[in-house]
């Protein structure tokens, strides 16, 4: 049911786009000199410059900030086919990251700067779920890999590409798992830490003490700061939540304001469902409650066959323009300083 939301699901989607990626790794690594390693890079064309119809005659770059994206799992094969890291070379797991998470999720950020988006060897969706001793080892290994290449790709981007730029860290989901381990080890009461205009690390939990000098965002204006959140249909926490020993970081992305937790649809200018093209106001609501976002149920052409409680895939999506207005202006209160 969830795929009428957006098309980040089935990999036979993508196979018709497969072709397109031939580059084979020497040694199974991705290589961050070669732009066949980036989803999205300023210097190559590719999906995260794609614009909705709607916002195409009013969209200008602004190239004084990059944004270093970090895509969700694409990986999701329970069987394993390259075991618990994926190839960096399949062409079409690079398909299905291209046309799904880096064309509905990355491309919100292409009005506030130049995207950097790394190709890693994503740990598989199961290294969520051990259910063994086992499991839990390799699921760790694997995690740590996907981190190797993340921690390479960005010390790559840092060295050749970013010149001193303000730096906005974004994520989805595995992609956040790994940009917390990236704002701790890189910014976190560290110098770079003066370049980050904000981190958007969504999709995941994110501890209130996890980070010692990046403080959760309070306002719409603040820079320097973490916004996150998780989003599920109102009244609903899942049982994983209900065990958290913290309560997370949680960022309304409707109003970006700690003393406004909640907003109606009203508030919600413009989502991304399915038709990329296509910007549909109003279609849910947000509120914060207990570490999550609540959501009711949206409301959209087709709307009334979705069951799910978890919008998971959509936590990018239900606010994409609330998203990308909101980054611009983070660049702008940045710069301005």
């Amino acid at each position: 049911m969830i795929i009428i939301i957006v098309a980040t699901s089935c990999s036979k989607g993508y196979i018709k786009f497969a072709s397109q990626y031939t580059f084979k790794s020497s040694d199974g690594k991705p290589h961050y000199e070669n732009l066949d390693y980036w989803a999205a890079h300023p210097y190559k064309h590719d999906t995260s410059d794609s614009i909705p119809k709607p916002l195409q005659k009013n969209t200008f770059q602004d190239s004084t900030v990059d944004i270093f994206f970090l895509h969700p799992t694409s990986y999701l094969d329970k069987a394993k086919p390259f075991g618990w890291n994926a190839s960096v070379d399949d062409s079409t797991l690079n398909a299905k990251t291209d046309y799904s998470s880096i064309l509905y999720q990355a491309s919100v950020f292409n009005q506030a700067g130049r995207i950097f988006a790394p190709r890693y060897r994503q740990a598989n969706i199961d290294a969520y779920y051990p259910t063994s001793t086992e499991e839990y080892t390799a699921a760790v290994k694997a995690f740590d890999i996907a981190y190797e290449d993340i921690k390479l790709a960005f010390e790559y981007y840092l060295e050749h590409y970013n010149n001193g730029k303000p730096i906005i860290i974004a994520s989805h989901s595995q992609g956040s798992t790994h940009a917390k381990r990236l704002l701790k080890e890189f910014f976190d009461g560290k110098p770079l830490q003066n370049k980050l205009v904000v981190a958007y690390v969504i999709g995941m939990a994110v501890e209130p003490d996890y980070l010692k000098a990046i403080k959760p965002c309070a306002n719409p204006n603040q820079t320097g700061c973490i916004c996150s959140w998780r989003t599920y249909k109102e009244d609903y926490k899942p049982p994983f939540v209900l065990k958290e020993n913290f309560v997370s970081v949680v960022t309304n992305p409707l109003t970006w304001d700690i003393t406004q937790p909640g907003a109606p649809k009203e508030k919600n200018t413009g989502a991304i469902l399915r038709d990329f093209n296509k910007l549909i106001p109003g279609v849910t609501s947000a509120s914060i409650d207990g570490g999550v976002l609540w959501a009711e149920k949206p409301h959209f052409f087709g709307s009334f066959l979705l069951r799910t409680k978890n919008y998971h895939i959509a936590d990018y999506n239900f606010y994409y323009l609330n998203i990308r207005e909101n980054a611009m202006n983070r660049v702008k209160m940045f710069l301005g300083k």
